[in-house]
């Protein structure tokens, strides 16, 4: 039998105990260790990992970290518990689960364990399975598990949580307000499964859909957002917001630009689609293949989201004139619109930037203070520097200030000679109950001078768990007696199908929990209509609880802008002089002022193939499209001659309605009158079904707007159009629907 084993300086104060797991016709060695050091508030739960050398779609990467290959994620680890005694328990062994040594059948790998409200059961994804012999192809995917009985003295029970769908990787899992369980999923979104895997927008790699909600009791299952290129790591605030990170990008596809990667268009989402060449139509040009700047974004911000799916927005509507130090106009052509660089005017309260909002958690101790780890997309295992932002829910973006909590270098630096104040990479900041902080450590990467051959790799990083105290300048930094463990070593071996791969060596120690009782945050979502829309909903004497269940059983929303001319003063990249012809406008400045007419809107249809039209790889990238949901389109006002596809028209108030499908992402632009786009979203946003969703104007305002004005209160005349021709139509059409 393969051992498992400590640090020998810790050996002596472990016992050991051989436990019969169900199903297996071997022992698995389970190991109990009193750790002497940290003195934690309470127990915090983790996992183990093999580690994997590459850093590109493997479990420790920033994004496509949820494939199950053999080279993505190594067999080996293991679900453990830390009790605050220093005792060590390997959980998912004593349930029975996992292997030792050679990985075959009964293999498994763990991630993401979080902990219910009331502290006695938690919630993780789990893999089972590894080639048993050479050459074999296995298809195994993440599900979602519960364990009970992890308090001292108790026995563990593990259950696979029902009505997950169990054909697609399913991780990252949290518990809603009401018990249900929201997590990321590589589902299709709409469960088709020639539409799975979806493709990112950058790398056009398997991404996660967005995420899921599923209750356990009853089976039901729904996608709260789309995300074209993935959402990471939800958890219900104590607001009862879920916030998460999300990878945007919004751009054109730069494997079609490279011409090298067979690119082509499927002309709709159906199984039986032709094909055609890989055309778009939104946004402008990426930056580096453009004639004017074009327009290139690439970031993970923090997001949030009521729990019912509605609301969807950055946190607070942040954005990247808050956290950026950089970025390009998007014209060249107007002399009005320039480079956004960190310190021009309008100043900004923020002082700090940050490019990657990563494995974001709440301080226990300060509701609405978030932890992140900014980092960078390869390299580092999505380790990097921790920073932290507050973003309670009445915190206006202008106010949200970044704090640097290590150093700015440990964020970016991977190789070569550490900058004098480098002091390591961390990731999973836990900030505990009693204000202590826990993460993930590794002191410096070993340098790219020896990874090892393919049968034996030599890992550039080894994450350990410390707590952390305050250190020189007032950053954080690991206490030399903190680590949480004695390092945890395993002798493991797998077929990778051709090679047998060996590694013996300490496991990466990663997404720490702390394990205790906490409020159940309120149940967010159901909002009534905002003032604005309540009088206009009001003015059509149309019931707003009628129309909402009207457009859920349809799955339809309505997005509603008050004034599209209207923009946040820091916004001078895109155009913001604008005007409706005979109607409202909003003038920053001299110059061009551009006329607007329409608002264009775009839903997001996975068309986008690659490999060629002949001989096509697995997986569609989403694209942009001109509104043409049937659905939605035939509950808006017919469009007047010469309207651009997918447009509604801009009333003289600067407002502007549509009927959009739900949980689909959209996008839109306002347009001149010939269908010339003039002012782009940079960001994809989905609505639930039966949401009505309103704003103030494109580039939402945060105190004022381009022209000194708050932001817009005016009753929607779109929505009041609107609401108008649905009430005309549907006391025909589907009369019995209200009787």
């Amino acid at each position: 039998m393969h051992s498992l084993s400590f640090c020998p300086r810790f050996i002596s104060a472990c016992r050991r105990k051989s436990v019969l797991t169900t199903g297996l016709a071997s022992l698995v060695l389970s190991i109990t260790c009193a750790q002497a050091a940290p003195n934690l508030p309470n127990p915090v739960m983790f996992v183990t990992q093999v580690p994997v050398p590459e850093d590109f779609a493997t479990v420790g990467s920033v994004f496509a970290n949820h494939l199950t290959g053999m080279q993505s994620v190594a067999r080996g680890g293991d679900l453990w518990i830390r009790y605050t005694n220093g005792t060590l328990r390997n959980l998912t062994a004593e349930a029975g689960y996992g292997m030792n040594g050679q990985q075959g059948a009964n293999a498994i790998a763990v991630r993401d364990p979080a902990i219910h409200f009331n502290g006695s059961k938690a919630i993780f994804s789990m893999v089972i399975g590894a080639p048993t012999q050479q050459y074999q192809q296995i298809t195994r995917y993440w599900q979602l598990y519960e364990i009970t009985g992890f308090g001292a003295g108790q026995t563990i029970s593990i259950t696979r949580v029902p009505g997950q769908p169990d054909d697609t990787n399913n991780v990252e899992p949290t518990y809603a307000s009401d018990g249900s369980i929201i997590f990321v999923s590589d589902r299709s979104r709409t469960g088709e499964r020639h539409l799975y895997p979806q493709l990112d927008e950058y790398e056009s790699t398997p991404t996660p859909t967005g995420l899921w909600k599923l209750n356990p009791a009853t089976g039901a299952l729904r996608l709260l957002q789309h995300s074209p290129s993935g959402s990471f790591r939800p958890f219900v605030d104590s607001f009862g917001r879920i916030i998460f990170t999300r990878w945007d990008h919004l751009q054109r596809d730069q494997q079609a630009d490279a011409g090298t990667y067979g690119a082509f268009n499927w002309v709709s989402e159906a199984a039986n689609a032709a094909t055609t060449g890989p055309s778009e139509v939104f946004p402008e040009p990426r930056a580096e293949t453009a004639v004017t700047y074009g327009f290139t974004i690439n970031h993970f911000f923090p997001w949030q989201l009521n729990q019912d799916g509605s609301a969807e927005e950055t946190l607070n509507h942040i954005g990247r004139h808050e956290l950026f130090d950089y970025f390009a106009q998007s014209l060249k052509n107007d002399p009005n619109l320039v480079e956004y660089i960190y310190g021009a005017a309008p100043p900004r309260n923020n002082t700090l930037d940050v490019l990657n909002w990563l494995q974001l958690t709440e301080d226990p101790t300060t509701p609405g203070r978030y932890f992140a780890i900014d980092a960078p997309e390869f390299y580092t295992h999505a380790s990097g520097q921790i920073v932290a932002i507050n973003g309670s829910p009445t915190t206006n973006p202008d106010n949200m200030l970044v704090a640097y909590r290590t150093p700015r270098s440990t964020s970016g630096f991977y190789n070569g000679t550490p900058p004098a104040d480098f002091t390591g990479h961390y990731r999973n900041p836990l900030p505990l109950s009693d204000g202590q902080m826990v993460a993930s450590w590794v002191a410096e990467p070993r340098q790219a001078d020896n990874d090892g051959t393919r049968p034996n790799p030599i890992p550039r990083y080894r994450f350990r768990l410390y707590s952390l105290v305050s250190g020189v300048g007032g950053f954080l930094q690991t206490d030399p007696n903190g680590a949480l463990t004695s390092g945890i070593n395993k002798a493991v071996s797998w077929w990778d199908p051709d090679v047998l791969v060996s590694y013996n060596g300490p496991l990466w120690e990663l997404s720490p929990v702390e394990v205790r009782a906490r409020s159940v945050p309120p149940n967010t979502g159901n909002l009534p209509p905002e003032a604005p829309e309540a009088q206009a909903f009001t003015q059509a004497n149309v019931d707003f609880a009628a129309f909402q269940a009207f457009l859920a059983a349809r799955g339809l929303g309505v997005v509603v802008s008050r004034n599209v001319t209207t923009r946040d003063r820091a916004d001078r990249q895109q155009p913001f002089n604008l005007r409706v012809p005979g109607g409202v406008q909003s003038i920053g400045a001299g110059g061009i002022v551009y006329d607007i007419t329409h608002m264009q809107f775009l839903q997001a249809d996975q068309i986008r193939g690659l490999g060629g039209a002949a001989t096509p790889n697995d997986g569609r990238r989403v694209l942009a499209q001109p509104l043409h949901d049937a659905a939605a389109l035939q509950w808006m006002p017919p469009p007047a001659p010469g309207t651009p596809a997918g447009a509604v028209p801009i009333f003289s108030d600067g407002s502007a309605a549509a009927v959009v499908p739900a949980q689909r992402a959209l996008a839109w632009q306002s347009t001149s009158s010939n269908g010339t786009p003039v002012v782009r979203e940079r960001y994809w946003i989905s609505v639930k079904p039966g949401e009505v969703r309103a704003c103030g104007g494109c580039h939402g305002v945060n105190t004022a707007d381009q022209a000194g004005q708050v932001p817009a209160t005016n009753m929607p005349l779109a929505l009041v159009n609107l609401l108008n021709y649905w009430q005309a139509n549907a006391d025909v059409i589907f009369a019995d629907d209200f009787d």
